[in-house]
């Protein structure tokens, strides 16, 4: 009798046991969060400060919450104007384009458990860019040039999403399928977007190729409520579907057994993908790496569980965007496109996480 007790007790402390490891490592991921939220913030009060007109942070956090505070006001002096009207809405749309691309790219690589997985791999890019090409190259308009620029971009982007969704319905395509495919896809459009800018003009040629590398230089009031909107919609669906993510990354087997048309599950997270991914490249052009590496580094410190990842890649993805963009303001009095700083910096990042990946992570 006395000995049943004593093992009851045991059991009960080995419970409690197990639950403060759990809640503790839970706890831990939600300080990362939050440490992750205030780097955003710390990184976007310096990026308002640094660009030709210069401004402390001080004046920067002035501006922004006075107008914040009295949102009816006009904008009076030189530097309110250019927070305002120039450097806030750069500084929105990184920081949505961010949490896309990284968002995305965390979900890539849980569903296709490939840790070179990325929002680009299926091609969405390739198609984006071949369509505002198409819309520079022929000078067309839809009310505006930029938005002829920024529909045909949304539009041939989801051309490689829907072969690779078929391809996936009528031949059951496995992970490594999908991604041969997008790859394939890719290449196709490659070659037809630089035969457009081989017979273009100079003057459209330039134009194109700073669209092709992306750049934040475009961004404006207009266009961000559309992308914010998109890329929020999509990161929430992700979010969502988290839970489906961590049984898809234990392996198809496994998350058949606990009842997920796994098929079904792949198509609609790749449809999400690819409009989280068109969203952005639409209204920036190919920022790259950012969808590689932010959930690289993300999953260094929180792991794979996906309800954590998701919104850890998305804080991460906005940072990356954030200090990029800081360094592209920080060289030249003319900001660089921010692929380029993407591309040097997301490069050798990548390579160091290569050789410091741990295979437990996966």
């Amino acid at each position: 009798m006395f000995g049943k007790n004593k093992g009851l007790s045991s059991n009960d402390e080995v419970v409690k046991d197990i639950y403060g490891k759990y809640a503790g490592a839970h706890y831990k991921k939600f300080l990362i969060l939050l440490g992750l939220l205030a780097a955003l913030i710390i990184a976007s009060f310096y990026g308002l400060t640094v660009g030709s007109y210069e401004l402390s942070i001080a004046e920067v956090y002035k501006i922004v919450i006075d107008h914040i505070t009295n949102w009816s006001e006009t904008l009076d002096t030189v530097s309110q104007r250019v927070v305002w009207n120039q450097r806030m809405p750069r500084l929105m749309t990184g920081i949505v384009a961010g949490i896309g691309l990284a968002v995305a790219g965390a979900a890539m690589q849980s569903m296709m458990k490939n840790p070179l997985a990325d929002p680009y791999t299926t091609g969405i890019s390739s198609g984006a860019s071949f369509g505002a090409i198409i819309a520079i190259t022929l000078g067309l308009v839809i009310g505006s040039a930029s938005n002829a620029t920024v529909i045909f971009a949304f539009f041939f982007s989801l051309i490689p999403a829907a072969v690779i969704v078929l391809l996936s319905t009528f031949k059951r395509a496995t992970s490594s399928m999908m991604i041969l495919a997008g790859i394939s896809v890719m290449y196709i459009f490659n070659a037809m977007t630089q035969y457009l800018m081989l017979v273009a003009d100079n003057e459209t040629m330039a134009a194109a190729y700073e669209w092709t590398i992306g750049t934040l230089s475009k961004s404006s009031w207009d266009s961000l409520p559309v992308m914010t909107v998109v890329i929020t919609a999509g990161s929430l669906v992700m979010l969502y579907l988290s839970r489906f993510l961590n049984a898809m990354n234990s392996g198809d087997n496994y998350a058949k057994t606990v009842g997920i048309n796994v098929e079904r599950m792949r198509i609609i997270i790749l449809v999400t993908i690819s409009i989280l991914a068109a969203a952005v490249v639409s209204f920036t052009g190919i920022i790259g790496f950012v969808g590689l590496v932010a959930p690289h580094i993300t999953r260094m410190l929180l792991g794979s569980d996906n309800r954590f990842l998701i919104p850890g890649s998305a804080l991460m993805g906005a940072v990356v965007m954030v200090v990029c963009d800081i360094l592209a303001k920080s060289f030249t009095t003319t900001a660089l496109p921010i692929g380029i700083i993407t591309a040097l910096v997301g490069g050798p990042v990548f390579l160091f996480l290569i050789i410091r990946q741990k295979k437990e992570v996966w």
